[in-house]
């Protein structure tokens, strides 16, 4: 018998209290209950259009922008709409992005009794020197009240987001955030290093000369510190910024990502994949909504993708993660052996159980991997 692939529903909130200075995700700056408003009705639209996407949902994302900006009637109604549209029956992981500053006992309880059962928590430092330079709306004590309220929601899993390699941070520095975050116990960090954009107020203060990134051997010790310490601390590192406490906390929506599984995105600027095609939405609230609310599609980018280019893909995705590629995959290049070779040699992979798996140091350049064996 034929059975659905399994596939991830992200919804893409587009609205924020302001817009971070490293941020290059699409969003507005709009606390309007008017604009959230309509965002209800052109998400809820697009569902419509896309109620036949050819997958079981097992996780569903909100994500920003600044989903806990959301009014709990906006909220409600969107959840309502999907659940109408969708099977969502079947959803074993319900994440929410959540920002510290926004976070009430009211607000926790709507969505725990909305069925939501992982939060994601944009700390980025518990150093406020960092948060002032990051332009962030709360400090370290906010976001330790914050995780305060969430435990006593009732929530177990909770993923908190940490930035590293900031411009003029220390090792040190860096593992005193980290130090912190994990005497707080969360089920999983995302420690991002920072990468400035060219469309962000960073990426241009950076290429005026006002702005310098942190020097590469900084950053390189930073990324191996900060793998290091919390691998130390019962935390696995599953994929190049992600850590959880055991198998059973690994982001599975995520995960879904990096494994080449299908998902349908919700919302301006989200993104699709059903297994063979990707398509983007346009980056703007007033077309997106113009488009959909007149039943319109709201695509503007579409790829048409060869087994050629899944190949590609799933091993760039794969090399990622500490499940490495399949040498299956590897065996459609021409001289794999000699490159798989070279990178053992250099101990950037290792090969078990028939795979290629990167290690530590060897995640640090997960990007340039592929390149040994396409370039």
């Amino acid at each position: 018998m034929k059975t659905e692939p399994e596939a991830g529903l992200y919804l893409h909130v587009p609205f924020c209290g302001k817009k971070c200075p490293y941020c290059d995700f699409y969003s507005v700056a709009s606390v309007d209950e008017t604009a959230f408003s309509k965002w209800v009705s052109a998400v809820s639209a697009e569902a419509k259009m896309n109620e036949d996407f050819p997958a079981l949902f097992k996780t569903l994302y909100l994500g920003g922008g600044t989903p806990s900006l959301l009014t709990d009637s906006a909220l409600k109604e969107v959840m309502a709409n999907l659940r109408k549209i969708f099977n969502l029956d079947n959803l074993d992981e319900i994440t929410i992005e959540l920002n510290p500053e926004d976070i009430t006992e009211g607000k926790l309880g709507t969505y725990k009794r909305l069925g939501f059962n992982r939060i994601s928590l944009g700390v980025q430092s518990f150093i406020d020197e960092e948060l002032e330079m990051l332009r962030r709306r709360h400090d370290s004590e906010t976001s330790i009240r914050a995780i305060e309220m969430i435990r006593g929601a009732g929530f177990r899993n909770l993923s908190i987001d940490l930035i590293s390699s900031l411009p003029g941070q220390s090792v040190r520095a860096c593992r005193a955030s980290l130090e912190r975050a994990v005497t707080l116990k969360p089920e999983h960090i995302s420690c991002y290093q920072l990468t400035i954009k060219p469309d962000t107020v960073f990426g241009k203060l950076h290429s005026s000369g006002r702005l310098k990134e942190v020097p590469e051997d900084i950053g390189e010790e930073i990324f191996i510190q900060a793998a290091e310490f919390l691998s130390g601390n019962g935390y696995i590192q599953y994929e190049v910024s992600n850590f959880s406490r055991g198998n059973g906390r690994i982001s599975r929506h995520n995960s879904m990502y990096w494994e080449h599984l299908p998902y349908l995105g919700l919302g301006p600027s989200a993104h699709s994949f059903d297994g063979k095609n990707r398509w983007s939405n346009v980056n703007s609230v007033e077309s997106y909504c113009e488009e959909v609310l007149n039943n319109r599609t709201p695509v503007s980018g579409l790829e048409l993708l060869s087994e050629k280019d899944l190949a590609l893909e799933a091993l760039f995705l794969g090399l990622r993660t500490m499940k490495g590629v399949s040498l299956d995959v590897l065996k459609r290049y021409d001289g794999w052996e000699d490159a798989l070779s070279r990178l053992s040699s250099l101990s950037l992979v290792k090969v078990i159980g028939g795979r290629m798996v990167p290690t530590l140091k060897g995640l640090l350049f997960a990007d340039r991997l592929p390149l040994f064996f396409i370039g």
